[in-house]
């Protein structure tokens, strides 16, 4: 071989290794290149999420729920854009759990975050993980409540944990634009404080208390109608925050390639809403904006619950949500999520998804809670039934202990019947069954009828198949909720605090 062949033939020999490298990555990214081409069209990129968080707002206390009173002109745009759901509930009235659970398709108790200001156990994924590994940009602005931080690896972009209504505004939204105007999908959380009491934003001029309509579950008073004139000013001045969030978006030219969430938590503080398990407290607000996808104006009837919001989101960018492991299994050693897609009914080709919805409140931990005062509940399309787990003693939190409004709903109730139903928020049966066809507001207790007795056995064995999968053991359970809470001082439950006053 002369020496120009020899040349040619080590040279040849020495690039063939990085040739082939060339080729096979060639391959693959041509490959990634034709599946998002078939996902998502031949020039659309992923779609952008943005959900917007309300903060202790009662499902219906908005315009397209029907709220006769407060205004939320940009809430009602999004629902003429987009979708409302009438059936979505959150598993615990209380903020980090709710928060918890919405990011990690896990309920509570298997996450272990399931009293309030706790975190999930070690290990356990949320929705940071699924789509930043995805290639999303995942960023949260305001009220975190969740932990630890390895669990939740996303930006954070500042805010209050809550709001004292003093020093400005609580919530920069400048911080989200170069989030929105970045190349990369991305996943933003607002999670802002409003209408989380005190009521301390917006103008409650706006709301002149004595024209107010009080609902059916309150009480009507002077103080009841003074506090809703409070809360509905918040809850206006929470709906021009999500319409700046959504102009971000617009300016940014996202809008198309967006899915715009609005949802609002769980129920306000008045008694019978946060820190229970009725649909005051569980029962929350959804609408989803997709342009070509969600067809505008239009409302579901079907249920679910916000364990089944990231496995929708995973779908919705053609993700496979029942092949990824959370981090944690369940008491049957299954490691996916608890929640199930609902994306089909977001894009109206059903309207049915889950059956049964389930509820936990956990009072140990919370200001002036209980010493121990677990509810379990489960909820079918037309019963709601509760077990009171610790129904000998009295609940308590800080609506009973500090807030004068219970006292004022004590004292001027109309009727016996009025009367007896506002007592039963801290006195309760170890049972309570509702038909929420007749009862909405859940007023009439029908456990102990007779005719009722297969109804309520049957729930009763559906609850307990739950708390089993969870590994929820109720009241053993509920011992354990301090060791669960993140960064917490000693906690003195209301019943400690009146044994030290005796002594």
């Amino acid at each position: 071989m002369n020496r120009g062949a020899r040349f040619r033939y080590e040279v040849t020999k020495k690039i063939e290794p990085i040739l082939g490298v060339i080729i096979i990555l060639t391959l693959v990214l041509n490959s990634c290149r034709t599946k998002t081409k078939q996902i998502f069209g031949q020039d659309r990129p992923k779609p952008n999420i943005v959900m917007f968080l309300a903060d202790d707002m009662t499902w219906r206390d908005c315009e397209p729920y029907g709220n006769p009173d407060v205004k939320t002109p940009h809430i009602q745009k999004l629902a003429s854009e987009g979708i409302s759901l009438d059936n979505m509930f959150t598993s615990t009235a209380m903020c980090a759990p709710t928060r918890q659970q919405l990011m990690t398709g896990l309920f509570p108790v298997r996450s272990g975050a399931f009293p309030n200001h706790s975190q999930v156990y070690d290990g356990v994924k949320s929705l940071a993980h699924y789509f930043g590994d995805l290639g999303y940009r995942v960023a949260l602005v305001g009220k975190q409540h969740y932990g630890p931080d390895a669990s939740f690896p996303m930006e954070y972009l500042g805010g209050r944990q809550h709001d004292s209504g003093k020093d400005g505004a609580d919530i920069d939204l400048e911080v989200i634009e170069p989030i929105v105007n970045d190349d990369r999908p991305f996943f933003l959380i607002v999670a802002q404080n409003q209408p989380h009491s005190p009521w301390n934003r917006g103008n409650p001029s706006m709301y002149d208390p004595n024209k107010l309509q009080v609902p059916d579950y309150m009480e009507d008073t002077p103080k009841t109608r003074e506090g809703l004139s409070r809360y509905y000013a918040e809850i206006t001045y929470m709906d021009s925050l999500l319409g700046k969030t959504l102009e971000y978006v617009e300016i940014a030219g996202k809008t198309k390639n967006t899915i715009s969430i609005f949802t609002s938590e769980q129920g306000y503080s008045y008694p019978f809403g946060k820190w229970t398990c009725y649909d005051l407290g569980l029962k929350t607000a959804f609408i989803a904006k997709w342009p070509g996808k969600i067809d505008p104006g239009t409302r579901n009837r079907a249920t679910a619950q916000y364990v089944d919001v990231v496995p929708t989101l995973l779908e919705a960018i053609d993700e496979v949500p029942q092949k990824i492991n959370t981090g944690i299994s369940d008491a049957k050693d299954y490691n996916g999520f608890d929640g199930k897609s609902f994306l089909k009914v977001l894009m109206g080709k059903k309207n049915e998804h889950r059956d049964y919805t389930y509820g936990i409140q956990t009072t140990r931990g919370i200001i002036d809670g209980s010493e121990s005062y677990p509810i379990r509940s489960v909820r079918s399309h037309k019963y709601r039934y509760i077990q009171n787990l610790s129904s000998e003693s009295n609940f308590y939190n800080i609506v009973v202990v500090r807030d004068s409004i219970y006292k004022d709903w004590i004292q001027n109730a109309k009727t016996e019947e009025e009367l007896d139903w506002v007592k039963k928020y801290q006195k309760r049966p170890f049972e309570e069954l509702y038909d929420l066809e007749n009862d909405p507001f859940e007023k009439i207790n029908l456990a102990g009828r007779p005719e009722m007795a297969k109804v309520k056995n049957e729930l009763s064995a559906i609850l307990e198949n739950w708390m089993v999968q969870q590994g929820d053991k109720g009241v053993e359970t509920e011992k354990e909720a301090l060791k669960r809470q993140k960064g917490k001082g000693k906690w003195m439950s209301h019943d400690q605090k009146l044994k030290e006053k005796s002594n």
